[in-house]
């Protein structure tokens, strides 16, 4: 399992329990995340803390989500990007896509 997930005021953290999130994990990460998804949750909170490297693999994973929670009316944050990540989700341009907080308290006030 890559998502530990517990309920928090009204949104689902889903913490990442990986060191390196790429292309060997994407395929079950987004399984895990659409599921989150498909059963009714409407704002994730998907926390990066552990996590010290990303591959545009795994970013795809996670657009893909995103686009399944639009239509299902929800929404998916991304917290704790350390200074690597965060600048890669600015080259790539996602920091336009997702919503990105330092902490998920943070995101759960939408600071």
């Amino acid at each position: 399992m890559i998502l530990q997930t517990h309920l928090l005021d009204n949104a689902l953290i889903a913490d990442i329990q990986l060191k390196e999130a790429n292309l060997a994990n994407s395929e079950q990460f987004k399984s895990e995340l659409t599921n989150l998804i498909n059963s009714g949750n409407k704002f994730v909170i998907v926390n990066f803390e552990q996590v010290i490297y990303v591959d545009s693999s795994f970013l795809g994973a996670l657009v893909s989500a995103l686009k399944l929670a639009m239509n299902k009316a929800a929404d998916i944050a991304v917290v704790g990007l350390n200074s690597d990540i965060r600048s890669l989700f600015q080259l790539v341009r996602l920091d336009k896509v997702f919503r990105i907080y330092t902490n998920t308290q943070e995101a759960l006030t939408g600071a």
